[in-house]
């Protein structure tokens, strides 16, 4: 049996649980350190485990047949994946990696589909993340299609933000390049508009997030509906 304490994890999902549902999983999970670019899932390969992230980011990262590559979400404590496990299938659609190193727990994919067949409960607040990991999804496209790059890495930025620990975010600048789809030297500029607006303070490998109010406001309605959606149907992200 597993020692694993409900209170003691950071992960939302399995905080919210049900005791009998985070039993029927915890005897299974084991910890796991997530390093930056650690791979939880590859595009086309079968899927071993399911991971639910306790700390770090995982950017869940689309290419295209000629290589260009954009991130279409992003989860961490909040969330959990690959979420195609839902329907058993057998291999990702994308790529998933940690884009900020972290640990969490991962259970091997026999013992969580099983689990998720015994309880109706557990597979409800599974599926209920899916749903938002869509939305958010949905509005990245929609943030890519008609906001300024300004905008979009403040919103970026935002989202990162609600899942670490203080205000110190470990990114470069060709990381950022990578999850924007847009070239360095755009990055760099958009750094320095929110530098400038005292948003941030942009160091070597490292963002720190000054005034998170100011910076909302200046990302507009590129930020805050996602958010919405899974604190009204699974509670704050912390």
């Amino acid at each position: 049996m597993s020692g694993l304490v409900q209170s003691a994890v950071r992960n939302r999902l399995l905080q919210l649980m049900s005791q009998d549902d985070f039993h029927r999983l915890a005897q299974y999970l084991e910890p796991v350190e997530l390093p930056n670019r650690f791979a939880i899932a590859e595009a086309g390969e079968f899927s071993h485990h399911a991971y639910f992230v306790d700390s770090g980011i995982a950017s869940i990262v689309a290419e295209s047949p000629e290589g260009q590559r954009a991130e279409a979400g992003l989860f961490g404590r909040d969330g959990w994946g690959p979420v195609s496990l839902l329907i058993e299938a057998d291999s990702h659609p994308h790529d998933i990696f940690m884009q900020l190193p972290g640990a969490g727990h991962r259970i091997e994919r026999g013992p969580f589909l099983a689990a998720m067949a015994a309880s109706s409960d557990l597979r409800r607040v599974l599926m209920t993340y899916l749903h938002t990991l869509s939305t958010q999804t949905a509005y990245t496209a929609l943030s890519n299609a008609v906001h300024q790059i300004d905008e979009r890495l403040a919103r970026w930025l935002l989202m990162c933000h609600d899942r670490v620990d203080g205000d110190e975010i470990p990114l470069t600048h060709e990381f950022l390049s990578l999850m924007l789809a847009v070239r360095r030297p755009s990055v760099t500029t958009s750094l320095h508009v929110l530098e400038g607006n005292r948003f941030i303070r942009a160091e070597r490998g490292f963002i720190t997030i000054r005034n998170r109010a100011a910076m909302e406001s200046f990302a507009a309605d590129t930020y805050g509906r996602p958010e919405e959606e899974y604190h009204r149907l699974l509670g704050p992200m912390h």
